[in-house]
């Protein structure tokens, strides 16, 4: 029989891929805990509704990119293609959006596109999201925005720059999408892209983020969103940069930096780096005031970011996983019960290891504790037996010894310190 193909655009992820990934959930969960974040664990599925009504049904996104189909009733269903809104819809359901605290959530895990892939950009790809509900301070915006570059600095990323921009709100964005339809009207539209002609008259805040080289020239003559906010958009926009500023947080003003999801509204950010080609936008977000109650929940008001894990791979080097801590080699079938209970004593202690289960010679032994980057090499056969001992090889310096059965936790505990 013929073998069965992965998917276009999905991709298995075997070490040392997969550590980067476990570094980077590993560091998530240790940062996002010091600003009292929880991790909440959404569906995969949910219905399609939920994506067209919060993230935009003139989007790309929804328009062209969704994994969407009917389950065996005909309701309509997609496979998420970001986190935001499935977090709301939990929230929703849940009792913290009546309480009237401040929640904090974080999520990890895959996302799905149908897009075209290339590098950092696959049809299933990973995010670490972020979401904070029922604060609209700027200081919350700060907040989190701290927290993503502290997250950042932990994975060891340094050649970063933040791009911040403010979408302004209710109060002042129709006015501002009007100038700018205006403008737009103005403009041949042999000049856009296929895409922009259309989103000129249904959405005309995209065409400031599309990357066709017509639709940038476009852009760079447009009004300026950040120059028609409204005082309370101006002040709390002001108060970010100011707070940013005290952390020692460099960012740039990019003017053009809408998003691409329509719920976004006040602060607005990216952050980019220059490392890994086109696909240069590592990590963005911003604040969504409305989203809840066009999901159906309370007036709450909420701001988030994510990081692409796929974009963020590209950049980090040297992320190795931690060799075992032995490998137990038996030389004689009568010495695999021994071996055995010896290893599930060590593994208990905290150490990780692995045993062969197939008797060979010392050299072949030897040789697949070497493949397998293990420190320590512990021998056991037929002499060792009946003294009640076990060799302990030191791989690194080709030193070996004998030591008690019972003594083989601390001949190890030289080498290495349990976790």
């Amino acid at each position: 029989m013929s073998r069965v193909n992965k998917i276009k655009g999905f991709f298995d992820l075997f070490p040392p891929e997969s550590t980067s990934y476990t570094f980077m959930e590993d560091k998530a969960r240790e940062i996002f805990a010091r600003y009292a974040y929880q991790e909440l664990r959404t569906p995969i599925l949910e219905q399609t509704e939920l994506f067209a009504r919060s993230i935009g049904q003139d989007t790309d996104v929804v328009q062209k990119e969704m994994y969407i189909f009917p389950d065996r009733r005909g309701r309509s269903l997609t496979m998420r293609p970001e986190a935001t809104a499935g977090v709301i819809r939990a929230y929703i359901d849940s009792p913290a959006a009546s309480s009237g605290n401040v929640s904090r959530f974080f999520t990890l895990g895959p996302m799905f596109r149908y897009e075209r892939p290339q590098k950092g950009r696959t049809r299933q790809f990973h995010q670490v999201n972020a979401e904070m509900l029922g604060e609209d301070s700027p200081y919350a915006d700060a907040e989190i925005l701290s927290m993503l570059w502290g997250y950042l600095q932990s994975l060891g990323l340094k050649e970063l720059v933040l791009e911040i921009n403010s979408l302004g709100c209710p109060a002042c964005r129709p006015g501002f999408d009007a100038k700018l339809k205006s403008f737009l009207e103005g403009i041949n539209r042999d000049v856009f892209c296929e895409d922009c002609q259309r989103r000129a008259g249904s959405n005309p805040l995209r065409v400031l983020d599309c990357k066709a080289a017509g639709c940038r020239e476009v852009a760079s003559e447009a009004p300026r969103i950040v120059d028609n906010l409204c005082p309370e958009c101006k002040e709390h926009f002001d108060r970010v940069l100011g707070i940013l500023k005290s952390f020692d947080i460099y960012y740039e003003l990019n003017p053009f930096l809408v998003r691409g999801l329509d719920y976004y509204q006040r602060t607005t950010f990216e952050v980019i780096s220059n490392d890994i080609g086109s696909q240069s936008a590592v990590a963005g977000g911003g604040r969504y005031d409305g989203l809840v109650k066009v999901l159906g929940g309370p007036e709450v008001p909420g701001i988030g970011f994510a990081c692409g894990m796929e974009r963020l791979a590209l950049l980090l080097q040297g992320i190795q996983e931690r060799p075992m801590d032995f490998y137990m080699a038996v030389l004689h079938e009568d010495a695999l019960d021994k071996a055995m209970l010896m290893v599930r004593r060590l593994r208990s202690k905290g150490y990780r290891g692995e045993m062969s289960f197939q008797v060979r010679s010392v050299k072949s032994h030897l040789r697949q504790a070497n493949k397998k980057n293990v420190k320590t090499c512990l021998l056991l056969g037929l002499d060792e037996m009946h003294k009640n001992q076990v060799q302990v090889k030191d791989m690194s310096t080709g030193v070996q010894r004998a030591v008690s059965q019972d003594d083989a936790e601390q001949a190890l505990g030289l080498v290495f310190q349990p976790r």
